[in-house]
C-alpha cells in the first residue's frame, strides 16, 4: 500500500462518517422544548438531562440524513460506481439513518451513563463526551448492515480508516465544542 493509497482509506472512512457527526451539532441548533427523557427520574437521578430533548434528536438525526444524501449525491454525479462506499439503493438510506440517529442515540446514552455516575450536565466526561456518539453510530449501523462496517472500517487497510476517525475526532470535537460556545449555543467549550 502506498502512501496515497492510505490516505484515500482515511478519507473516504471519514467522508462516509459524516452523517453521523454533524446530528450532535445540529441538535444544539435545533434543540429545546420537550425533554426525552420527559423530565423523569431513575434511582434518584435524571435519566438524560434538558439537555436531550425531542427537537433535538429529530432535528440532529435528519440534518445528518440530508447530509448524507447530499453526500451520494455528489458520488452520483460524479458517476462513482459505488456512491463513495455506501452502496446503492435502499442499503444507502438504512446506512445513513443508522450512522446519523445511531449517533444520537450513542449521545444519549454517554448522557444516561454520566447521570449514573454522578456527572452533572456540562461537566467533563473524558473519552466518553468525544466517543460516545462514535460508538452509537457503529453499533446501530452494525445491527442493520455489519458487513458495510467491517468491510469500510476494519478489514485489512481499511483499519486505517478507523484509527484515522478515532484520531480526528479529538480534534473536531474540541473544535465544534468552542465554536458552539462561541456563538452561545453552549454554555461550556467542551
Amino acid at each position: 500500500m502506498d502512501v496515497f493509497g492510505v490516505i484515500v482509506i482515511m478519507l473516504a472512512g471519514l467522508w462516509l462518517f459524516l452523517p453521523a457527526m454533524l446530528p450532535n451539532s445540529a441538535a444544539v441548533v435545533f434543540g429545546g422544548g420537550t425533554p426525552v427523557d420527559l423530565g423523569r427520574s431513575w434511582k434518584g437521578k435524571r435519566i438524560l438531562g434538558d439537555g436531550k430533548t425531542w427537537r433535538g434528536f429529530f432535528g440532529g438525526g435528519f440534518a445528518g440524513f440530508v447530509l448524507g444524501m447530499i453526500l451520494m449525491g455528489i458520488a452520483l454525479l460524479l458517476k462513482a460506481e459505488d456512491p463513495w462506499g455506501y452502496g446503492g439503493g435502499w442499503t444507502v438510506v438504512c446506512i445513513v439513518l443508522s450512522l446519523s440517529f445511531g449517533s444520537l442515540l450513542g449521545d444519549m446514552m454517554g448522557s444516561f451513563i454520566k447521570r449514573r455516575l454522578g456527572i452533572q450536565r456540562g461537566q467533563k466526561a473524558p473519552i466518553l463526551d468525544q466517543y460516545d456518539f462514535l460508538i452509537g453510530a457503529f453499533l446501530l449501523t452494525m445491527l442493520f448492515n455489519w458487513k458495510w462496517v467491517y468491510s469500510t472500517y476494519i478489514e485489512g487497510w481499511n483499519i486505517l480508516a478507523l484509527i484515522f476517525l478515532l484520531a480526528i475526532t479529538l480534534l473536531l470535537h474540541r473544535a465544534m465544542n468552542i465554536i458552539g460556545y462561541k456563538a452561545g449555543l453552549k454554555k461550556e467549550p467542551w
